[in-house]
C-alpha cells in the first residue's frame, strides 16, 4: 500500500470481526492501522500481555486471511495448518516450532479448554489422515489455515471445531509471548 493525500477508509461489513467494536478499546479504535500504531496505542494504554497477544494476532490474520490452503505450503501462495502456526510463531514472537503438527503436538504444557488463553496452540482431530492445528486469539476464535477456505478465523464453539476438539498446548505463559512480540519490520 502507498501513501496517498487522502484517508479513504474501506467500506466495512457489519459482520466483518475487525469492524466489531472491540471490548476495552476506545469508540475511535482503528482496526486498519498499523502494527507501529498499535504499538504506540497499546504503550498508551499499558495494554495486558493478552491484549498485546491478541493485537499481533489479529495483525498476523489480516496478513494471510484468504491464502489458499495447500498441503505442504509454506507462503502466500498456499499454505498448511502446522506452516501457518510455525510462521506467525517465527515472525510474531521469535519463537521456533516444528514444522508438523506431529511435532507441534508435543510443545509447551497442555491446557484445558476452559482454561485456554491468547496464543495458546489449538489441536483438532478431523475425519481423514492429518490432524489440524491453529492458535487462540481470544475471544472464542482461533487462527488457521482451513482446507476449504484459506486462512482464517473460527469460532472454537463451531459445532465441527468442538466435535473434533483434541487437545490445547501453551508453549510459553501469555506474559513471555508478549514480550517477545515482534512489530513487523524489526529485525
Amino acid at each position: 500500500m502507498g501513501c496517498s493525500a487522502t484517508s479513504i477508509q474501506p467500506e466495512r461489513n457489519s459482520n466483518d470481526y475487525f469492524a466489531r467494536q472491540l471490548p476495552g478499546l476506545p469508540d475511535d479504535w482503528d482496526p486498519m492501522m498499523s502494527s507501529a500504531d498499535r504499538s504506540f496505542f497499546l504503550d498508551d494504554l499499558r495494554a495486558s500481555p493478552s491484549e498485546q497477544l491478541r493485537l499481533a494476532l489479529l495483525d498476523q490474520h489480516q496478513r494471510w486471511v484468504g491464502t489458499p490452503y495447500r498441503l505442504g505450503g509454506e507462503s502466500t501462495r498456499g499454505i498448511d495448518c502446522s506452516a501457518l502456526v510455525q510462521r506467525v510463531f517465527a515472525e510474531t514472537f521469535r519463537l521456533e516450532l516444528p514444522r508438523t503438527t506431529g511435532d507441534q503436538v508435543r510443545e509447551g504444557e497442555p491446557v484445558d479448554r476452559d482454561a485456554l488463553q491468547v496464543g495458546d496452540l489449538v489441536f483438532f482431530r478431523p475425519p481423514g489422515a492429518y490432524d489440524h492445528v491453529g492458535i487462540y486469539v481470544g475471544e472464542g476464535h482461533f487462527l488457521h489455515a482451513s482446507t476449504s477456505q484459506g486462512v482464517k478465523l473460527s469460532r472454537l464453539d463451531n459445532v465441527y471445531w468442538q466435535r473434533h476438539f483434541w487437545q490445547a498446548r501453551r508453549t510459553l505463559a501469555p506474559t513471555l509471548l508478549a514480550q517477545r512480540v515482534s512489530l513487523h519490520g524489526e529485525g
